[in-house]
């Protein structure tokens, strides 16, 4: 027994000590789980790296001698708040100013076009050479110049995008499908030259004038400067200048416009097919001041958009290209019932008036059909007789003319005209006609009409616009048109109101905002301009391009950004109604703006100042940031003293900036900003138009940055620069830039850091530095440091503000730094982040030593934003952290150290989701397309000889325009949120635990003093991804249901009508309707038309 016992007993302590080894075991896996980090050393670390980094920056940078050399002059400068009401009304004369002279340019060139036309009887025998732009300067295969082309001098021009002009003659474009010598465009032509002269005097009176034009009704183009018209690719010169906005905007005035369109059977084939195009090229006519909808009709009323039933919308482009695609999708069925349509239509529009929406001015509707076969006077009897109001204009379809007769009756009768379109190669013409019955004259002269201002636009007709787009400020590559309608002054032809067509001239944004100097508006703040409707003609956030692969395209709705879009924290519109409506004042709000390509968050109090600028549709706004952005200092320096230190070789000045006006004078225009400036100071051009005030700051700023020259090259000459600094630089709010390479070319890696093209870092027309706004956020004399990602080239920049105080009053005086390679801050911070192996541990409770270059760790510089300075893989800096350690950046959040800000982008671009039945996936197949055109071909042979004009076959339209809206595009414009995020200074350090499944995490965060960053270790081994997914900045497309995408499109926002409305012709005649006098609906026709018609019917 006592054996057993004595067996059993030995086997107890065993097994207790199998239990104790396990449990040893298992204390040490959750220890290794466990590891703990130190708080203590990475706080150490933190500490040392503060100070090396801070020594290396201020070494370099010299941003303490700076400070240094503005607290000397405080005693002779002076601080004073900028009056934002004063400033707001000075730059708006001068913009006043500016567009008033381009309206009398325009104004001079409409008498004149109206004189010259006065003066000359009509030559059907006319023979008359002209210099045609597509003919100029080419000759054929015997080397002789082409007719109507010749010799054309032409030289390059820098007031004209440096492209080939001729500046004493202009030229003219006849677009493909017009006949450029037919016997009206030769008379026409022959009348136009009368305004070459007036052309040169303009220019010459305003030399700041760009192009010039006179578009005529007939179609041709008359352009000065001459240039040499590059047709697309297919050979063909698409550009008709009647399609232009400033030509439809000038040559009618506001409308609201219902389009009906017949779909019944009977309109199958090729008539649907111009029907559509009909539709297209009159929505291209419409502007964002008119209103529009479209309603397609069988034996049923139908819109193409349920959404807008019974309303009106505003035909801005985004309206427009989606009744475009709505139209295509179009189909044919039934029986053409017009009554019921006619009357949907009549409601529409008199409940627009009565209520008071839409254009309050012209109204018409477009009837297009291939027969109208009812009884429909009663409708017009009810809704439209005897007052006329709303004008009828009817487009024949097809070269089917049983029904014309009743079909011009219906347009005669109301005011309109009977336009008959029989091939897609007669669309452009007879739609063009309708804008001569909305002419907005009185029948008096024209002279004193109110010019017509077009919305902004991209002008991608002239050549070199594309290389534009990568080295101007996106907004400001648009411009804006003036223009004014030119009418025949003839006694016989006075009381029709003829129009012989538009002159106007171009006005690039650019120069306008010009008048609103940089300087005066601070870091933050910015001018804008917005139309009567809200929207966006100017302002540093509108971004009119988007990247489809590797190109720039604009964006479909580029013109029609709506300024609520772009100063979306004005929730209650307090803002944009004020402008839209023309008042003068200020508010403030409190605003959540972004820098550095929207990634990094500021909160702002911005401070709006606006007001109209007067004979224009456009108000004018700016921006004055609270605190620093409201102030600024001013120095005095002699000229003498000053220009030494101006022609500093390491000085520049900010070159899109205006010191002096060189484009005044053709002979100032070969100086830069800095020759012309030097040249007037010195005396050697008087004449020359100079910003006093600019030059004054510019040369204070000059001596007092000068000391900062000498101490670089000390640097460079007496101490052996550290490897991976590469340059120093400064800036001022007078648009001035010192610099110096530390590091010579071949050597640097941040080689275009500073150079013409990096735009981001430079000061522009409408930004200042990256570098200069961070810098100016954060306490100065503190740097902001922060990782520069250059498609893969990667670096590290580092900047502070410097300041000046006077009275009691702080301001901004600039902002200095260093940039440095990764290099040269990885070789500083491994050395500081890790422990010798003989370090004392005695009273250090976790793993020691402890060292960032262990595989057991992973350690970080992480930026104020959330962005990695520095990691152990070079692929992470620059990255958000969140992406790489979503668990930690959890935690960081959760723990308050970082907060989230949410950003919104009313301008985005998104992958489209919507298939619409265009077919455009059928379209890219060879095969469908053949077996289409077979079929189509067998189907409609008959209607094909007979419908199809065979001299319209070079027309591309039938092949393009026909088509084009059959696209389905890969990016739509959308509205997208997106988070950023903010370092929160009152929290300087962390450590947690992250359950992860089997394991913890342990992570420590500390701050590194007088920096912008925080040094974060944490455990490697323990991988959280599964619990925790990265978190991302990537904008998520904000879905709206169907109830509030319709509200959307169809909401009318407050907007200002324009001033100017000529409904009618108090001596126009309503016969003069297509080609019919007197006509009456003829009972025998009517009852013949309708056997036809249910003949017709009866067999399709």
């Amino acid at each position: 027994m006592s054996g057993v016992e004595s067996r059993m007993e030995g086997r107890d302590v065993g097994m207790r000590k199998l239990l104790g080894i396990l449990g040893f075991l298992c204390l040490w896996i959750t220890a290794q789980a466990q590891m703990k980090i130190p708080p203590e050393t990475v706080q150490q670390w933190a500490s040392v790296f503060s100070v090396q980094l801070r020594e290396l920056t201020i070494k370099y940078s010299g941003s303490l001698l700076l400070q240094k050399k503005l607290k000397d002059v405080e005693s002779i400068v002076k601080i004073v708040e900028l009056n934002g009401d004063d400033l707001v009304k000075d730059y708006s004369d001068e913009i006043e100013r500016m567009l008033g002279s381009k309206m009398k340019s325009v104004k001079r060139l409409a008498e004149s076009a109206e004189d010259a036309d006065l003066y000359h009887d009509f030559n059907a025998t006319l023979e008359f050479d002209y210099y045609n732009s597509m003919m100029i300067n080419t000759v054929d295969e015997d080397g002789n110049s082409l007719e109507l082309g010749g010799e054309f001098p032409l030289e390059e021009n820098e007031h004209f995008n440096n492209m080939p002009v001729n500046v004493v003659q202009s030229d003219i474009q006849v677009p493909t499908n017009v006949y450029n010598k037919d016997p009206n465009i030769l008379n026409a032509i022959y009348n136009s030259e009368a305004l070459n002269d007036v052309f040169i005097s303009n220019y010459q009176k305003d030399p700041t004038l760009t192009w010039q034009y006179f578009g005529s009704s007939t179609g041709f183009f008359r352009i000065y400067p001459g240039i040499k018209w590059t047709p697309d690719s297919n050979g063909v010169a698409a550009f008709d200048c009647r399609n232009r906005n400033w030509y439809i905007q000038a040559a009618t005035s506001p409308k609201d416009i219902i389009i009906m369109v017949d779909i019944s059977g009977s309109m199958k084939g090729l008539k649907m097919t111009i029907a559509k195009h009909t539709i297209n090229t009159i929505l291209d006519t419409l502007g964002e001041n008119d209103f529009v909808n479209v309603i397609a009709y069988t034996d049923y009323v139908r819109y193409v958009e349920p959404c807008f039933r019974g309303t009106l919308v505003q035909a801005d482009l985004d309206n427009r290209e989606h009744f475009k695609i709505l139209v295509d999708e179009l189909h044919v069925k039934g029986e053409a019932k017009i009554k019921n349509a006619m009357k949907e239509a009549f409601k529409i529009l008199n409940e627009a008036r009565a209520n008071g929406q839409g254009s309050m001015c012209n109204q018409a509707i477009m009837l297009i059909t291939d027969g109208a076969m009812e009884d429909f006077e009663s409708v017009f009897e009810e809704f439209n007789w005897p007052e006329r109001r709303v004008r009828v204009f009817t487009y024949l379809i097809g070269r089917e003319m049983t029904f014309a007769q009743n079909t011009k009756w219906i347009a005669c009768n109301n005011k309109g005209y009977y336009t008959h379109i029989s091939t897609l190669a007669d669309v452009q013409e007879n739609v063009m006609e309708y804008l001569h019955v909305l002419r907005p004259t009185d029948g008096q002269s024209t002279h004193d009409t109110t010019s017509a201002w077009t919305e902004a636009y991209m002008d991608t007709v002239l050549p070199n616009t594309k290389e534009l787009f990568n080295t101007k400020a996106q907004s400001l590559l648009l411009m804006t048109s003036v223009a004014m309608p030119v009418f025949s002054k003839k006694k016989e032809t006075l009381s029709h109101g003829i129009l012989l067509g538009v002159v106007g001239s171009d006005i690039p944004l650019m120069e306008v905002m010009k008048l609103a100097p940089r300087y005066m508006l601070g870091a933050h703040g910015y001018a804008f301009l917005i139309t009567n409707n809200g929207y966006i003609l100017a302002h540093p956030d509108l971004r009119p391009l988007y990247k489809d692969g590797k190109k720039l395209k604009p964006k479909p709705n580029y013109n029609s950004v709506d300024l609520g879009e772009v100063e979306w924290e004005d929730t209650e519109e307090r803002l944009r109604t004020a402008m839209v409506k023309g008042q003068t004042g200020s508010t403030s709000l409190n605003v959540r703006a972004s820098v550095d390509k929207g990634k990094r968050p500021l909160y702002l109090t911005n401070n709006y100042f606006y007001t109209n600028i007067d004979e224009t549709p456009f108000s004018f706004g700016m921006v004055l940031t609270r605190g620093h952005g409201s102030l600024m200092f001013v120095g005095n320096v002699s000229v003498e003293e000053g220009l030494h230190d101006l022609t500093s070789p390491d000085l520049s000045i900010a070159t899109e900036w205006t010191y002096c006006e060189t484009d005044i004078d053709p002979a100032h225009r070969k100086y830069t900003q800095l020759q012309a400036a030097i040249r007037y100071l010195l005396g050697k051009e008087p004449d020359l138009e100079c910003d006093e005030m600019l030059l004054q700051q510019t040369l204070f700023d000059a001596v007092v940055t000068a000391p900062l020259e000498a101490y670089w090259n000390a640097l460079m000459l007496n101490d052996r620069v550290e490897p991976g600094v590469e340059t120093a630089f400064l800036g001022t709010r007078s648009g001035l830039m010192r610099l110096i390479r530390y590091a010579g070319v071949e050597t640097r890696v941040a080689k275009k850091f500073l150079t013409p093209a990096d735009k981001d870092n430079l000061f522009t027309v409408d930004h200042f530095p990256l570098w200069y706004r961070l810098a100016v956020e954060n306490t100065p004399g503190s740097f902001f440091y922060y990782p520069v990602n250059d498609k893969g080239v990667k670096f590290i920049i580092a900047t502070t503000s410097v300041t000046v105080s006077s009275g009691g009053k702080t301001a901004m005086a600039g902002a200095i730094g260093v940039q440095m390679s990764l290099d040269c801050l990885e070789k500083r911070f491994w050395a500081i982040a890790k422990q010798p192996s003989d370090t004392d541990c005695t009273n250090i409770e976790g793993v020691c030593p402890l060292s960032c270059e262990s595989a057991d760790l992973n350690c970080f510089l992480v930026d104020n934003n959330g962005f990695i300075v520095l990691s152990k893989e070079r692929n992470e800096v620059g990255r958000f952290f969140g992406e790489v350690d979503g668990s930690v950046m959890a935690s960081l959040i959760k723990m308050g150290m970082y907060r989230k800000v949410s950003l919104f982008d009313y301008q985005a671009m998104c992958k489209n989701s919507h298939h619409h039945a265009s077919s455009a996936r059928r379209l890219l197949s060879p095969f469908y397309v053949m077996a289409a055109l077979i079929r189509w071909f067998f189907s409609n042979a008959l209607m094909f000889l007979l419908d199809f004009n065979f001299c319209g076959l070079w027309h591309s339209d039938y092949f393009v325009d026909a088509h084009k809206q059959k696209k389905v595009e890969a990016l739509q414009p959308c509205d997208t949120a997106y988070p950023g995020f903010m370092y929160d200074t009152s929290v300087r350090e962390a450590n947690s635990l992250i359950k992860c499944g089997r394991c913890q995490k342990m992570f420590v965060v500390q701050a590194i003093p007088d920096s912008n960053l925080v040094l974060v270790v944490t455990q490697a081994d323990c991988d959280c991804s599964r619990q925790y997914g990265p978190i991302l900045l990537e904008p998520k497309e904000i879905k709206y249901n169907a109830t509030v995408k319709c509200n959307r499109m169809k909401s009318q926002k407050v907007r200002r009508r324009p001033e100017s409305c000529h409904a009618y012709h108090p001596k126009e005649n309503a016969k003069e309707c297509g080609g019919a006098s007197a006509i009456s609906l003829s009972l025998a026709l009517f009852s013949a038309s309708l056997l036809v018609s249910s003949l017709l019917h009866h067999r399709t």
